[in-house]
């Protein structure tokens, strides 16, 4: 079972994303702040990791690397989430270690077609 972590500020869509992307095959858990999200993958690294463009407590691009600098044998798909295409926040972040982004508020179909994207990279 693949196991994806929603980092944002926003419950309302770490919850839209959970009731999506919940089922037999993926666990979805949620975290509030980077803080949050970096004590759980330091305790149980997930498979993916969906990481709000701007977080409150750190630079999103911070958290990918700190990621990234774990060790464990999970190497996780990253992708931000943005409110709008920003180029330059998306080429930091892939510089930083993230394959992707989606763009907020995403719908059910464009949350899944991202993640279809990860179980072929990975």
């Amino acid at each position: 079972m693949k196991r994806c972590l929603f980092v944002d500020d926003s419950s309302v869509i770490r919850k839209v994303a959970k009731r999506i992307l919940n089922s037999p095959e993926m666990v979805v858990v949620e975290a509030a702040t980077g803080a949050e999200g970096l004590d759980m993958c330091a305790y149980d690294m997930p498979d993916i990791i969906v990481v709000d463009g701007a977080l409150e407590d750190m630079g999103t691009t911070d958290f990918i690397r700190r990621v990234r600098a774990l060790d464990g044998r999970v190497k996780p798909q990253i992708a931000i989430c943005l409110t709008e295409v920003d180029i330059g926040a998306i080429m930091r972040a892939k510089r930083a270690g993230a394959q992707g982004y989606l763009l907020k508020p995403f719908t059910r179909p464009q949350l899944l077609d991202r993640f279809r994207a990860f179980d072929i990279a990975a």
